[in-house]
């Protein structure tokens, strides 16, 4: 198991998020997977994203609903945060609660390495934020749940991102209203969640400017798949592409067994494969030495 982090390893990695967010857009790739947390790092990227669909699905095995508890995600987090060095930006959906529950989750999440913390406005019994059905709490309750997670963080730099799930369910305006009054309520980066065409980006843009502003590029979803460039020319600072490594892997995965069921050899696919010195590569691991991976002994 790798180590924890210290529970202020996150301090300097809230405060690489709002440098990262001042000089600029960038990409944050979901993880799936500590591994995956380890080749974003490996591939140049800033940031990686823990995304409840993503980690509802491919870890837990059940739809993104709001089924994944609290102390799961904790524990995803710590093993993320403890396989890199660059920041973990943590879904954090309804915040499993009201205020006093929302300021809980904070403070286990940021001691488990977030540096930034997503709170969505959707009722707790939740779904993916780019399908129809979904319902929203009142603005004044969501405020007051951003103002909960500004307090309970322990270190001001953690970075509380506040989204609007209010174009799925309403309209536009809606989503612009609730993210005016959730910027008062004090988040640092808002989150207009599913917005359909690139006009509506442009206006988003332009209605939050100077403030931090996150774009969702999940694929087969409302929101065109723009490009980072676009995204940067619109106005929008950080962009999610959540569950994008999962669903490469697992569509990998399904053409592996297929090959595996009619050749009844993996033999085609080594070439597709990471290799074992690759992987050794990736986790510093060096079979000769492997003490350097054993857990210190006290005495």
């Amino acid at each position: 198991m790798p180590s924890s982090p210290s529970p202020f390893a996150n301090a300097s990695r809230g405060a690489t998020l709002r440098r990262l967010a001042a000089e600029g857009t960038f990409a944050i790739p979901g993880a799936p997977i500590a591994l995956a947390a380890k080749l974003i790092e490996r591939e140049g990227f800033e940031a990686i994203y823990l995304s409840g669909a993503a980690f509802s699905a491919g870890i837990l095995g059940v739809p993104d609903i709001g089924i994944l508890t609290l102390d799961q995600l904790v524990s995803q987090t710590r093993l993320l945060a403890s396989a890199v060095e660059i920041p973990v930006v943590v879904d954090a959906d309804t915040g499993f609660g009201g205020p006093d529950e929302v300021a809980d989750c904070v403070r286990r999440l940021e001691e488990a390495g977030a540096a930034g913390i997503q709170l969505e406005d959707q009722r707790r019994d939740k779904r993916c934020g780019h399908l129809p059905g979904k319902q929203v709490v009142g603005t004044d309750e969501m405020a007051a749940k951003v103002t909960a997670a500004c307090a309970a963080r322990r270190d001001p730099a953690t970075v509380i991102i506040g989204r609007s799930d209010a174009r799925g369910v309403t309209d536009l305006d809606e989503c612009i209203a609730r993210l005016h009054a959730y910027r008062e309520a004090g988040a640092d980066w808002l989150f207009p969640e599913a917005l359909a065409t690139r006009d509506e980006f442009a206006r988003v843009g332009r209605e939050f400017s100077g403030t931090p502003l996150v774009a969702n590029m999940t694929e087969f979803g409302t929101s065109p798949l723009l490009t980072l460039d676009d995204l940067a020319t619109l106005g929008f600072t950080a962009v999610l592409y959540p569950v994008t490594l999962l669903r490469l892997a697992m569509k990998a995965i399904e053409a592996g067994l297929g090959l595996i069921a009619d050749e009844g050899t993996q033999a085609g696919l080594l070439d597709l494969m990471q290799s074992r010195e690759e992987l050794y590569d990736l986790l510093d691991y060096d079979p000769k030495h492997p003490e350097r991976h054993l857990p210190a002994t006290s005495g």
